[in-house]
C-alpha cells in the first residue's frame, strides 16, 4: 500500500483537500487536528510536571527529616502512589472520588488527569529527591545548622540546591516518562495525541501515516526534553562529582 501523507491536508468532516493543509474559518485539516492535540499532551504533561516536582520535593525533604511521624507521611505518599498503575489513578480521580466529593464534580477533566499524573510522577521524584539529599555528606546538614540556620532554611539554602543538581539525570528521564504516560489523557476523553491517532487512524483508514506522524511529534517531545536537560546538567555540574569536567 502506498503512503499517503496527504491525508493530513484533508478537512476532517467534509474529506475535502485543502489547499496549504491549514484548514481557515470553520473548516479544520487533520494537520490542524493534530498540532492542537500535539499542544493538549504537551500541557497535561508540562503541568503535571509542575504537580510532580513540588509535591515530589516536598515528599523526598519529609523522607529525610528527623521527625519520624513526617518521615512516615512522605512513606506513605509515596509507597501509595507509585504502587497503584497510573491508569487506574486516572479512573480514580475520574470515576470514583467525585462520586464521594461532589464538589470535584465541576473540576474539568483537564485538572483531574493533571493531578492524577503528577501525584503518580511525585511518588518517583520522592526517591530521586531522598537520594539526592542523603548522598550529601552529613557535615552540610550540621554547617547549616551551626550558621544559625533554621532546618528548613538549611534544606532551602544548602541541601536542596545540592541535591537538584545530583539528580538532574533521573529527573531528566521522568520528565520524559510524563510526556509519554500523558497518553493515558485520551481515557478520560482529553483531545491529546493518542486520542487524535485512534479517531483520525479510523476515519481516515490512514493508519500509518497517522500513527508515524503521532511517534514524530512524541519523539521530538521527548528528545528536546532530554537536549535541554542535559544543557543544565552540564552548566550546573557539581565539581567534584564523576563525569565533571
Amino acid at each position: 500500500m502506498a503512503w499517503d501523507w496527504q491525508v493530513f491536508c484533508k478537512e476532517t468532516t467534509s474529506g475535502d483537500q485543502i489547499a496549504g493543509c491549514f484548514g481557515r474559518g470553520g473548516d479544520q485539516t487533520y494537520l490542524n487536528w493534530i498540532f492542537s492535540a500535539w499542544g493538549w499532551t504537551l500541557s497535561v504533561a508540562a503541568l503535571a510536571l509542575v504537580v510532580a516536582l513540588a509535591v515530589g520535593s516536598l515528599m523526598g525533604i519529609l523522607r529525610t527529616a528527623p521527625d519520624k511521624r513526617l518521615v512516615f507521611i512522605g512513606n506513605a505518599w509515596t509507597e501509595l502512589f507509585r504502587n497503584i498503575p497510573l491508569l487506574v489513578q486516572i479512573f480514580l480521580w475520574y470515576h470514583v472520588l467525585p462520586s464521594l466529593f461532589l464538589s470535584l464534580r465541576a473540576v474539568p477533566p483537564f485538572v483531574l488527569v493533571v493531578v492524577a499524573l503528577g501525584f503518580f510522577t511525585s511518588a518517583r521524584i520522592s526517591e530521586q529527591v531522598k537520594a539526592g539529599i542523603q548522598s550529601l555528606p552529613n557535615g552540610q546538614r550540621y554547617a547549616g545548622l551551626a550558621m544559625g540556620l533554621t532546618l528548613p532554611q538549611t534544606y532551602r539554602h544548602v541541601l536542596l540546591p545540592m541535591a537538584f543538581r545530583i539528580v538532574i539525570p533521573p529527573l531528566t528521564s521522568e520528565s520524559m516518562n510524563i510526556v509519554k504516560n500523558s497518553s493515558v489523557a485520551f481515557a478520560v476523553s482529553i483531545a491529546e495525541l493518542t486520542m487524535f491517532a485512534m479517531q483520525a487512524g479510523e476515519e481516515t483508514s490512514r493508519t500509518i501515516e497517522v500513527y508515524l506522524a503521532v511517534t514524530a511529534l512524541y519523539f521530538i517531545s521527548a528528545f528536546s526534553i532530554n537536549r535541554v536537560a542535559q544543557f543544565i546538567e552540564n552548566r550546573t555540574r557539581v565539581p567534584g562529582m564523576i563525569g565533571s569536567k
